[in-house]
């Protein structure tokens, strides 16, 4: 039953404690709307106070339905609802179009996360969302924190997002909705073959399914959380090595790290300068690692969102460059 196993995923990883308050993000399909359904149901049991919230893209000439579907939901349930608008495509010419969307949805949650005096964001991601992402950093070529992929609780800029549905397959969403005969939204966006997420969900995942391990979507979600448990544990020692560390790192110190630890102590530097380490690649701090071994003092290696990388006789200092 997919409130037994909603249960049992919010246990293991701690989502939630009775009396939380928290903020749920529903864009109108399936899954939020599940999620808003399930949370609803368990919100006596664990005392929880909610509140919907939703962003239009306005990506589609409809959008402006999705809205009102949440609105007229959300007042069903007799839960507090908040909604904008932001133009994404709009925005979208100053930069990536997948990125300008994830910064605009967090800081919308996050802004209705002050208002109402909560620090805890739920999001509808499932099982399938996880393996897909998996596979689209398989094939972009991630590491350790790539293959964790979609995190069942993450913490950015002091709030905890938590994703109650991880382990549910979207099947059985779709089965818990039609039982109890609701009809979500449906993005047609999600059928367009363009975007690459949508062709490793129509085309290489059934394939793989099919010719080489009909239960792949665990396998691959199985695989983010032991990626996502030995990167917490390699997480947690780099943290032990960045003791006074913020921007600038001594050279000798970062010697005596294992290989591992030094590129968390790299990835970490770089967040504390850029505010994240989100366009990073591998080959990026191959690069650094170059600088470390073969160049001279004073050489300076160049990383993106404007971060410059200096070796100096005797450490590193990580900075931003100035605006031309």
């Amino acid at each position: 039953m997919i409130t037994d196993k909603v249960k049992a995923t919010i246990k293991k990883y701690g989502l939630l404690k009775k009396g939380d308050s928290l903020v749920v993000g529903v864009s109108g399909g399936p899954d939020s709307v599940a999620l808003l359904y399930l949370l609803k149901d368990l919100s006596k049991e664990l005392n929880l106070s909610l509140h919907v919230a939703h962003l239009d893209h306005m990506m589609r000439a409809d959008s402006s339905l999705d809205r009102k579907f949440v609105e007229t939901l959300a007042e069903k349930l007799n839960i507090p609802f908040t909604c904008a608008r932001v133009n994404i495509t709009q925005l979208a010419a100053k930069g990536s179009l997948e990125e300008i969307a994830r910064n605009a949805r967090l800081g919308f949650l996050f802004r209705v996360c002050r208002e109402h005096h909560t620090k805890k964001i739920a999001l509808g991601h499932n099982l399938d969302d996880q393996a897909e992402t998996v596979l689209m950093r398989i094939l972009r070529g991630a590491g350790l924190y790539g293959l964790s992929a979609i995190l069942p609780k993450r913490n950015i800029a002091g709030y905890e997002i938590i994703r109650p549905l991880i382990e549910v397959k979207r099947k059985e969403i779709e089965a818990y909705l039609k039982k109890r005969r609701v009809k979500p939204r449906l993005d047609s966006t999600n059928l367009d073959e363009v975007y690459f997420r949508n062709r490793i969900r129509e085309d290489l995942l059934p394939l793989l399914e099919k010719k080489y391990n009909r239960n792949i979507r665990e396998v691959l979600a199985n695989m983010a959380q032991s990626s996502g448990s030995d990167y917490e544990y390699l997480r947690n020692a780099a943290t032990c090595a960045m003791k006074g560390v913020k921007t600038q790192v001594s050279l000798s110190r970062l010697a005596r790290l294992h290989p591992a630890i030094q590129r968390l102590v790299l990835r970490q530097c770089i967040a504390n300068t850029a505010g994240d380490t989100r366009r990073l690649t591998f080959q990026h701090i191959r690069e650094i690692e170059d600088l470390i071994a073969n160049r001279p003092p004073d050489s300076i290696v160049d990383l993106p969102k404007n971060v410059a990388v200096t070796k100096k006789k005797n450490r590193l200092i990580f900075r931003l460059k100035k605006r031309q």
